[in-house]
């Protein structure tokens, strides 16, 4: 079974919490992974939701307030520079499939969006307040090493 949820064919839309940045998917999103990394918590407070999409599928409607912050060597995340909201992270460099693939955090998505969560990843990472919920998805201490229909790791 593929973890790859697949959206009828109106684009998926989503945006920032002040509209400054606003996109659509023309094309499939893979389920939600929950990732425990400590790049996720910070940025997030507890975790990272992430879908995740060919990079050419995702099209910015307004990308006023956009940002790009190179959190690692390997990754950079892209955020609202007027409210904050965090809404992708990319690998930078990431072309092991020859498709560039963007995550893109799915609370940012406009309802429904239809999606499920895949698993969760970077459970050795967890925030020492917080429980992983008893609900029987696939659980990694790190990345998945892709078997969460080749979720990226952060």
């Amino acid at each position: 079974m593929s973890n790859t949820e697949t959206t009828e064919n109106a684009p998926s839309t989503g945006q920032c919490l002040c509209g400054n940045v606003a996109y659509e998917v023309h094309g499939p999103l893979r389920s939600v992974v929950h990732c425990y990394c400590g790049q996720c918590r910070k940025t997030h407070g507890l975790m990272g939701p992430y879908t995740q999409a060919e990079q050419s599928a995702l099209v910015l409607i307004n990308d006023t307030g956009l940002q790009w912050y190179r959190s690692s060597d390997q990754a950079e995340r892209g955020f609202c520079n007027r409210c904050g909201s965090s809404l992708f992270w990319r690998r930078i460099g990431d072309n092991q499939t020859g498709v560039e693939r963007i995550s893109i955090s799915a609370g940012t998505l406009d309802q429904p969006t239809g999606l499920s969560v895949a698993g969760h990843i970077y459970t050795e990472d967890l925030a020492d307040f917080h429980t992983i919920p008893d609900d029987a998805l696939p659980k990694f201490q790190t990345t998945s090493s892709g078997n969460l229909d080749g979720d990226l790791s952060t």
